[in-house]
């Protein structure tokens, strides 16, 4: 077998198992998202995956129902008047991801891997940035644990195409340390317009 047969056997027993242990902090944050703002408590969203095909993203809405037409549009900020009380919450531990383990189980996406991106953003990719679609989206990746949303788009995609072009089983389990490391110790991800677009 394979490295990247390796990876997808891990996604689909990481993501089934992820899924399970999961279910009662999604039914409580579903329960929460839906007290405060109403339904529907999934946030979906068209997204590149791999070589650019779409697909669509699941996340738990952590913001207001009409988000994407009102303030800074698909851009997110720190003190973002949009998200829901509980939805800071949900952003900060990383809890309103959960529900792409479904997109992992499905084959959509991978546990680690570059973050999926909008459509419309990979089209002013150069040859050299489309490298990063070279590779199943992930839940987490090198560019996650090094700043999120923290640092500019730019850098953001020369982090995932060393990725890409670096790509080991040990590389990704390197990554799943520091991503457990950092939720260990949640901090606020976003940092005004170099911060990234994601709702």
């Amino acid at each position: 077998m394979n490295g990247l047969a390796v990876k997808r056997a891990v996604d689909v027993v990481g993501a089934a198992a992820g899924l399970v242990v999961a279910a009662p902090v999604l039914a409580a944050a579903a329960a929460a998202i839906a007290a405060e703002d109403g339904w529907p408590v999934i946030f979906r969203q068209v997204r590149s995956g791999l070589r650019g095909e779409p697909f669509t993203i699941l996340k738990l809405r952590t913001m207001v129902r009409d988000a994407g037409s009102r303030g800074a549009g698909m851009a997110v900020d720190a003190g973002d008047d949009r998200i829901l009380r509980c939805g800071h919450l949900l952003r900060v531990t990383a809890i309103d991801e959960l529900p792409q383990l479904w997109n992992v189980l499905r084959g959509e996406m991978s546990l680690i891997g570059p973050r999926p991106t909008l459509p419309e953003q990979i089209e002013a990719y150069s040859d050299h940035q489309r490298r990063r679609l070279d590779m199943k989206p992930g839940l987490t990746g090198w560019s996650q644990v090094h700043g999120r949303t923290s640092i500019p788009w730019s850098e953001r995609i020369e982090l995932d195409v060393w990725y890409v072009e670096h790509w080991s089983l040990a590389l990704d389990l390197r990554i799943l340390w520091m991503t457990v490391a950092q939720l260990l110790r949640p901090h606020e991800t976003y940092k005004g317009e170099t911060g990234g677009f994601d709702l």
